[in-house]
């Protein structure tokens, strides 16, 4: 049997009724926090170019866009896909590295709504999907990472598995799902180095190639059957260093997304150690950032392959900069999403600090990575005095979790000034099992009802 095959064993075996309680209600969650990051992104400039483009396309209103109004269910997808990722606020899983919510569930819900489904079909269709794309990624990671983005590239197999789930695929239907899906997963980090645009072009493109992969093969239309293991599949062509065990073991006995881990602060997940450890230290021993001659961290490489920016040039390349997110840490007592913006990146107590920022990689965190994303933080005033803060997991982490209340909460903060009834949103979502997609999705204003699709 072929990995492909493997996996849509895996997703087609799979039922709402065998889910276990904690996986259905961590599954709300991770809904309610995609819809959160969608909604707070959908008026920033690389979205309303994206909705922009969508409607000069065209086509039938089969599906919900964040940014008000439909469009066809190709459309709702990358729209909705890129404007949860750009806020940096959407979940991750440390051992794959993948954002999976930003992929496999835009494409999950136009799905969902366009066809008419359950809320249950929506969180099964979910859950195989994160297990799918979590996989892929635990089985090339770290060293794919390098060059590539996994959400964007492990996260189109996990869209795929979604919507095939929630079209009702057979195995051989799914095994060409996957085999499309992989030919056409991409994404590079070059984006990194300018600050562009392109992250939330991976999130739209994988969301809607793993959907147009699931959608084609209902008709028939075949993969390569190798797609992951085959001498010019996935693994051989993006991988250094490939674990193909990590596919199967345990798969259909754990739930891969109650590992997810959910983001506090509106930066790139590698930076949060840092912060926490900062803001750990600040409040403890009551410092004032005007007192600091030296911030050391120690952590992974991954941290300064990413985030090493000691001058970023724009609000949302300052996201990915640990000396910038450190030093407004450390000014402002948080990393919130309103905390970036112009006005911050400008501040000379921000700048000024962000010079004395040093980001150094460490044996033991770099060992740990990225099973744990971890660091240490050394703070010296300018009286010699020196703070010390370590941790193996930022607050969102399994091991450190936020609370149902704090997700909502967050929800919330991130939605209320732009959603109308945000918290009968969230009551909805919260209750997804027992309503239908459409009848969560009927709380925006629009003025008709989708076309659905039979």
């Amino acid at each position: 049997m072929t990995l492909s095959q493997t996996l849509a064993s895996y997703v087609n075996r799979t039922r709402y009724e065998d889910l276990p309680e904690n996986a259905v209600e961590f599954t709300k969650l991770c809904i309610l926090d995609w819809y959160g990051s969608a909604v707070a992104g959908k008026d920033t400039k690389p979205i309303q170019a994206i909705k922009e483009l969508v409607e000069e396309w065209g086509g039938k209103e089969q599906a919900s866009l964040v940014t008000g109004g439909k469009s066809s269910v190709g459309n709702s997808i990358l729209v909705n896909a890129a404007s949860s990722h750009i806020v940096e606020l959407d979940d991750i899983h440390k051992s794959s590295i993948i954002h999976a919510g930003t992929v496999v569930i835009p494409a999950a819900v136009a799905v969902a709504e366009a066809y008419g489904l359950s809320g249950k079909e929506l969180i099964t269709a979910i859950v195989v999907g994160y297990e799918v794309c979590y996989r892929v990624g635990e089985a090339v990671s770290p060293s794919h990472y390098y060059y590539f983005h996994n959400t964007a590239t492990c996260g189109t197999f996990g869209a795929a598995a979604a919507v095939g789930k929630l079209l009702k695929l057979n195995d051989e239907q799914l095994s060409h799902a996957l085999g499309n899906a992989g030919s056409q997963a991409a994404g590079l980090w070059e984006f990194i180095e300018d600050g562009a645009m392109t992250k939330q072009l991976h999130t739209a493109k994988a969301a809607y190639n793993g959907a147009i992969a699931a959608l084609l093969a209902k008709k028939d239309f075949t993969g390569a059957s190798q797609i992951l293991e085959g001498r010019r599949g996935f693994f051989h062509a993006m991988a250094e260093s490939v674990d193909p065990s990590r596919i199967t073991n345990e798969l259909g006995h754990v739930y891969k997304i109650v590992e997810n881990s959910f983001k506090i602060h509106a930066s790139c997940r590698h930076t949060h150690p840092a912060v926490d450890c900062i803001l750990d230290i600040m409040t403890n021993h009551d410092i004032n950032h005007t007192s600091i001659q030296r911030i050391k961290i120690h952590t992974y490489q991954t941290v300064l392959n990413i985030t090493d920016k000691p001058n970023p040039d724009t609000v949302y390349a300052s996201k990915f900069s640990s000396q910038f997110c450190s030093a407004l840490a450390a000014v402002n007592g948080s990393a919130s999403l309103d905390d970036f913006n112009k006005d911050t990146l400008k501040r000379p107590e921000i700048k000024e600090l962000m010079n004395k920022v040093e980001v150094h990689a460490d044996p033991y965190y770099e060992n740990l990575y990225p099973e744990k994303w971890g660091a240490k933080v050394e703070i010296e005033l300018q009286n010699g005095e020196v703070y010390t803060e370590a941790t193996d997991y930022p607050k969102g982490d399994p091991e450190k979790p936020a609370s149902k209340e704090e997700l909502v909460e967050k929800f919330l903060s991130m939605t209320s000034s732009k959603l109308e009834k945000a918290e009968k949103h969230a009551e909805k979502i919260l209750k997804l099992e027992g309503i239908t997609v459409r009848e969560w999705l009927a709380e925006e204003t629009r003025d008709e009802a989708c076309n659905p699709i039979h």
